[in-house]
């Protein structure tokens, strides 16, 4: 893993962009030697409301807590925040970008102007409506991102997170195991 990631992730509140954000640094953070925070930065939104969440990476201590990166990649969680936002802000040259869309790649490159960066697409909001029942796109974008990054392999990346889950003590089997399979289909789905 490279000892320094800085990721953005869009989505709108009730998507999970920011438990998405906060599950990657914990189950990154569990290497040893290797620091992570998430965190998001809004105020009292919304269902439905536009949110930015971020993930940082690093080797050394993590100590600057704003919002301002130079994301490695960037994750959109919500199809309809294409165009709405500016997706290449601070993205590196060498930027990753991972959509939530039933579109294909290429109509995606040429909607937001991503030529030149690798752009990745994955039907988070099937594959969620298939697994929990519902549209909530956060794991299967978790699933999506470990195999574009190379982070986790399949099997680490739907572990842990369960594993997240059953230590929360909140979400019934149903739920647990509905995570686990939109993270692996997620994963080989992505494009």
């Amino acid at each position: 893993m490279s000892k320094k990631m800085d990721i953005r992730w869009h989505g709108r509140a009730g998507q999970g962009a920011v438990t998405a954000a906060k599950t990657l640094a914990e189950l990154i953070s569990q290497e040893e030697g290797i620091y992570a925070q998430g965190f998001a930065v809004y105020g009292a939104e919304k269902r439905g409301a536009p949110v930015v969440a971020f993930t940082r990476v690093n080797d050394k201590p993590i100590r600057d807590h704003s919002e301002y990166m130079e994301p490695d990649i960037v994750l959109i969680l919500d199809p309809t925040l294409m165009g709405l936002i500016d997706v290449k802000e601070g993205l590196k040259k060498d930027g990753k970008v991972i959509v939530n869309t039933a579109f294909d790649k290429e109509e995606v490159i040429k909607e937001l102007g991503l030529e030149g960066y690798e752009v990745y697409v994955v039907d988070a909001n099937k594959i969620s409506i298939e697994t929990l029942g519902r549209a909530i796109p956060n794991t299967p974008m978790i699933g999506a991102l470990a195999k574009v990054t190379g982070l986790f392999s399949k099997e680490e990346v739907s572990k842990g997170v369960v594993e997240l889950l059953e230590e929360a003590g909140k979400f019934p089997e149903k739920i647990i195991e509905g995570n686990r399979k939109a993270i692996e289909t997620a994963y080989e789905e992505v494009k």
